[in-house]
């Protein structure tokens, strides 16, 4: 019998498997043999749902205006080199024209 994984959430070592799932006792969580090691690591996704990742360079999928000026951020622009952030906006960006901004993920695709 192979030993069952400790809890993502907690590290108990008294996990059970209920069907499919694996349970734990202690903090009530459940979750699936596979996903144990990615759980603990949100990951930020395009509007694809490709996962995103630092350096990446995305396609802007829609006009976005650009709050307290009257610039816009056209569709199919370009934006090379980004990097993500916790927060509202979970890409910080430069754009040529407009300078540093931030983005949610939801309005762009990975290139």
């Amino acid at each position: 019998m192979t030993p069952l994984p400790p809890c993502p959430k907690c590290q108990s070592e008294f996990t059970y498997e209920d069907g499919m799932m694996l349970v734990c006792p202690e903090c009530a969580h459940e979750w699936a043999p596979g996903e144990a090691a990615e759980s603990g690591e949100k990951v930020i996704r395009d509007s694809n749902g490709n996962p995103l990742a630092d350096g990446d360079t995305v396609t802007v999928i829609k006009d976005l205006k650009v709050k307290g000026s009257s610039l816009v951020v056209k569709r199919g622009t370009k934006v090379k080199n980004i990097r993500l952030v916790d927060g509202d906006h979970d890409i910080d960006c430069k754009i040529d024209g407009i300078g540093q901004m931030g983005l949610k993920s939801e309005f762009v695709k990975k290139a």
